[in-house]
């Protein structure tokens, strides 16, 4: 139906009505006016805009014992897939609408006539096996938001929106028997995210032993999504348990949201500090190993500088050798004798620079291994 038209056409009844029920009339007001119907139009529109749907919002958290998986943790929920209706997926803690809730990514292999969502909740590892034995009732916050734009309404086809959104749940008492709670139905919500599906599951056989006992291992229920019209994935927030005076029971290590805080900002300052940690290190090394290698190349140097002078210096002692013996009967051993003198007066002060040279050389690898 399009109720756009239909609260149009009820106003402009309801304008009829009220001029035929008026008093007296002028001449003139009772003769058609064509005016009259010129102003009909915008009356018509003025209403359509009043009557625009707009986009739902998420619901907040007012119980301070809610899940609202702001910590972004959900080690206690769990995607169901092994039975043969159930949607593949799996789960993660995003923000939706600007609040962070437990989303259900469904993969799309399993076709939608007849799929299921689930999810379960541990409460147990919520409350502790005292508080789930006192739990009677619970309520959280369903929403959809679709992934394809292959919904048919009455108006169109091909609408990215996840339409009805509906389901149901259930658990295993501590009597081992399954026990179905009652089912959550929303409207048709024709947005590419519906608003929320408040969800209220009761356990109204507590009284026979139908409930969670301190005894149970694990207790835990299944949030289950039924009638998906398009592909869309399931989000879940603000769980909150009730005990049979209809309070809410406390969750395990709540921390307030100040202490939440102060937990992540020291996480991150640790992580920070680590890193700072392993990267000074990490200079360390490489200036050690750069030392190592500039302390080996010095090593390296001094040694082939000494190799080479001492080779030098022994060929030019065998070299003068040689010729001093081979001119020494000649007849021009006094002219040669000369230049003898004169080599052997050059290859001392030679040898004085090269040994200075070493010297200076050994003094800048001493120097090196300091630094």
């Amino acid at each position: 139906m399009n109720y756009k038209s239909f609260i149009a056409g009820a106003m402009a009844f309801a304008l009829a009505a009220c001029a035929a029920g008026c008093g007296e009339k002028k001449e003139s007001d009772s003769k058609p006016d064509s005016n009259k119907e010129t102003t009909a139009a915008p009356t018509e529109a003025t209403t359509e805009e009043v009557t625009e749907e707009e986009p739902p919002k998420p619901v907040e958290a007012t119980d301070p014992n809610t899940v609202t998986f702001d910590d972004g943790v959900f080690d206690f929920a769990f995607a169901k897939g092994d039975d043969d209706d159930c949607a593949k997926g799996e789960l993660s803690v995003v923000e939706l609408m600007g609040n962070k809730m437990l989303k259900f990514t469904d993969d799309n292999t399993v076709p939608l006539k007849g799929k299921v969502q689930k999810i379960g909740i541990s409460a147990t590892k919520l409350l502790g096996n005292e508080g789930a034995a006192k739990v009677r009732s619970i309520e959280f916050d369903v929403y959809a938001q679709a992934t394809a734009d292959h919904l048919k309404t009455d108006d169109a086809d091909g609408v990215r929106a996840p339409g009805w959104l509906g389901g149901g749940g259930g658990t295993v008492t501590a009597q081992e028997k399954w026990y179905d709670f009652k089912e959550f139905s929303g409207g048709e919500y024709n947005f590419e995210t519906s608003g929320n599906v408040h969800a209220v599951f009761k356990f109204l056989l507590a009284d026979s032993g139908q409930c969670w006992s301190e005894d149970m291992e694990d207790a835990n229920f299944l949030i289950m999504r039924w009638g998906v019209a398009n592909e869309s994935d399931l989000y879940i927030d603000n769980i909150v348990f009730y005990d049979e005076d209809g309070k809410s029971i406390p969750l395990l290590d709540q921390k307030s949201k100040k202490e939440q805080i102060e937990d992540a900002a020291k996480e991150k300052a640790s992580e920070a500090k680590a890193q700072f940690d392993e990267a000074v290190e990490n200079a360390k090394a490489d200036a050690e190993k750069t030392k190592e290698e500039m302390k080996a190349e010095a090593e390296k140097t001094k040694e082939e500088m000494k190799d080479e002078y001492e080779k030098a210096l022994s060929d030019m002692k065998s070299d003068f050798e040689k010729a001093k013996s081979e001119i020494a009967n000649s007849e021009e051993y006094e002219k040669v004798k000369a230049k003898i003198d004169e080599a052997e007066a050059k290859l001392k002060e030679d040898t004085e620079k090269a040994k200075s040279a070493i010297e200076e050389a050994s003094k800048a690898i001493e120097e090196a291994k300091k630094k």
